[in-house]
């Protein structure tokens, strides 16, 4: 349902909307992954993401209808050429003034080609516009869902805290003082007798009792998102869903489960780590998928952490088709399942098991032969396999993710 947003009326139609509103419009621009969709506004732009193709999308938005009210989209539609123009370096600016995209007009003479064409400067999204991106996909995926419990990571021990669960013990050197002030005066009674009215109590280290609370363990998470080439094919653009589903998991990480760690990893022809931010920027890359590599840089992340709990989250389509060899060359079969890729990579995953590491598995694809190399992959650590959609994904990754986090640890 379209909202009613109420400001003041200036006059000026770049400030008659909220930024976060243009933001929600642009999100198939920003998130472009490479795939051209016959069906999107945006797909005669190039994907480079210049200053140029942002100020055609907001020329895109705006005359979508879904943007402005009906008094500001006459107004807009009304609107000479060099007035549209001038609109839209206003919003262009006032993005730059709140801070939701950094960019830089090039300098004069620069880029200039033999026939003196100019070129456009780029823009990138900033970690604020990064994290608005996150917080609407998180929105959208869990919206539907109805009400969720969005608490820390819960296990089944117990420790000295604030969030206390009713009980109490005595209290050990190094636990929190938080008094369980009953407890601590009736073992003092039951030492000493009644209160004899003289307000001197005897109180000893053994009456000294503490609140317990559930003890709530941390998580250190690996994100491992397939950008072969294939995330793009069969008509079907799988790679934005995907990265939308790593930015809402990120945001709720971030403001859920503050403990917890984040990573993500790409994998290809071979893999690599990037940040969280540079989420928007990435597009599909070469063709093969190198699974072994990314769970081997997956691995030596969560080597150097120290959280309770360490996971890799997998997202991919295709089948193992490439491996990195002690050499450094890769090694590519582009039928997939190739013995030596595939023996390469269980024995990876076996060495996640025995440092603990269990690997859940999303898949886009339902291919015969990639269903068994799945299964067998969940069961040897431990894991779950769900086979769905890109329209799905995100509903069963967070449901996923939070499910476990509610559950008990033993």
């Amino acid at each position: 349902m379209k909202l009613t947003r109420y400001t003041k009326f200036t006059g000026d139609l770049s400030t008659s909307f909220g930024l976060d509103d243009l933001m929600q419009a642009l999100s198939d621009f920003l998130l472009n992954s490479g795939f051209q969709d016959p069906f999107s506004p945006f797909q005669n732009m190039d994907g480079e993401q210049t200053m140029d193709d942002l100020r055609e999308a907001i020329r895109q938005a705006l005359e979508s209808g879904d943007l402005l009210d009906e008094d500001a989209q006459e107004q807009f539609d009304s609107l000479p050429e060099d007035q549209v123009e001038a609109l839209i370096d206003k919003i262009v600016q006032r993005m730059k003034d709140e801070n939701f995209l950094n960019a830089e007009e090039p300098a004069e003479g620069q880029g200039q080609g033999e026939e003196g064409d100019g070129e456009s400067s780029r823009f990138e999204v900033t970690d604020k516009g990064m994290d608005f991106l996150g917080y609407k996909a998180l929105r959208d995926l869990l919206g539907p869902l109805g009400k969720s419990s969005l608490g820390r990571h819960d296990t089944s021990y117990e420790a000295a805290g604030v969030e206390t669960n009713g009980s109490s013990k005595q209290y050990e050197f190094g636990d929190s003082l938080n008094l369980d002030i009953t407890a601590t005066l009736n073992s003092v009674f039951a030492r000493e007798g009644a209160p004899t009215g003289n307000g001197v109590l005897n109180l000893e280290y053994s009456d000294l009792h503490v609140q317990q609370a559930d003890y709530q363990s941390s998580c250190a998470t690996v994100v491992l998102l397939d950008c072969s080439h294939s995330m793009i094919l069969y008509g079907e653009d799988r790679f934005t869903p995907a990265k939308r589903v790593a930015m809402a998991l990120s945001h709720l990480i971030r403001t859920q489960y503050p403990g917890d760690t984040l990573s993500l990893v790409l994998f290809h022809d071979s893999a690599e780590e990037i940040p969280i931010s540079q989420l928007p920027r990435v597009k599909v890359g070469p063709h093969y998928t190198n699974t072994r590599e990314g769970l081997r840089v997956a691995h030596r992340i969560l080597q150097r952490s120290n959280k309770d709990m360490k996971q890799i989250v997998m997202i991919t389509d295709g089948k193992p088709s490439a491996l990195t060899l002690a050499d450094g060359r890769i090694y590519k079969n582009a039928f997939g399942l190739d013995p030596i890729v595939i023996e390469e990579t269980l024995q990876e995953v076996s060495r996640c098991k025995r440092a603990g590491i269990m690997i859940n598995t999303f898949m886009l694809a339902q291919d015969f032969a990639l269903v068994q190399f799945v299964q067998k992959v969940s069961a040897m650590c431990r894991g779950k396999a769900y086979f769905t959609t890109p329209q799905n994904l995100g509903n069963y990754l967070l449901m996923d993710f939070m499910s476990r986090r509610q559950k008990m640890v033993n």
